[in-house]
């Protein structure tokens, strides 16, 4: 009879010995969850996380805090004040390039509202400057469901309808995988997964491109980091409490 401990070396266990005393001379053997991967991890980084929820975590790039805009290209164009931004003129893009990340922004749309459909309380978060997450007045608002709030435009619809009232401030949470290019080749589609005030609203969607208001989405080769964008739509759209994380790869060793 081999050996408990061989047994188990030969299947790749830890094993411990166990003397037991029940009975002289009798031994007991147990065996620990002992599977291994054989793949040496880095450790992970410690993160402080945010002093509240929605707060930057230690390792977030700010991008605004209330006070200025001055991490973004055309932000001496919109109208700052008590700890928001107001969307005015054109759209911003960060001074900063950024490829796969987890975006956290507030929004509010106004709360007077005026026209209707895409023409409510309409703006967009552009991923790269070409992946739009929709911002709009959808409460009680109706238009196509492809360009409703946390739509991505014109690819798919939220999961539900999680606006708040016009006026009131809500959140989107977002973690975005950038696509990977092979020359002119798209050999990993970009996915997006958001959250809109704390609810599930795309579930690791897959991208099929760009997104365009007036042609199907098509990937077009692309750098690996590029700005984010904020669009300006002609609607007075607040923003406050604006980082972005980027999301390194995990990668282990075998």
């Amino acid at each position: 009879m081999k050996c408990p401990l061989e047994c188990c070396r030969a299947l790749g266990l830890k094993t411990w010995l166990v003397v037991t005393a029940v009975g002289l001379g009798s031994i007991g053997w147990a065996l620990a969850d002992g599977w291994e991967s054989g793949i040496q991890w880095p450790t992970p980084k410690l993160v402080t996380p945010g002093d509240a929820p929605g707060a930057p975590p230690a390792d977030a790039v700010v991008l605004f805090d209330g006070t200025n805009l001055d991490a973004w290209d055309g932000g001496d164009q919109w109208i700052v004040e008590n700890v928001y931004a107001i969307s005015h003129g054109t759209g911003i893009n960060t001074k900063e390039s950024f490829g796969s990340c987890q975006l956290h922004l507030e929004f509010a749309t106004p709360e007077k509202i005026e026209g209707s459909g895409q023409g409510r309380g309409n703006s967009g978060a552009y991923l790269m400057g070409k992946y739009e997450v929709q911002i709009l007045d959808s409460y009680e608002n109706e238009t196509y469901v492809d360009g409703q709030c946390a739509s991505i435009y014109k690819t798919m619809p939220p999961l539900v309808n999680a606006c708040r009232k016009p006026g009131a401030w809500q959140t989107y949470d977002i973690v975005f995988d950038a696509p990977v290019f092979e020359g002119d080749k798209v050999v990993k589609p970009a996915y997006v997964t958001v959250f809109q005030n704390g609810i599930l609203v795309q579930n690791h969607t897959e991208l099929l491109g760009g997104t365009y208001w007036d042609e199907p989405p098509h990937y077009d080769a692309h750098a690996e980091r590029l700005p984010l964008h904020l669009q300006f739509h002609g609607n007075p759209v607040r923003f406050r409490n604006i980082w972005i994380r980027e999301i390194p790869p995990m990668v282990g060793k075998k």
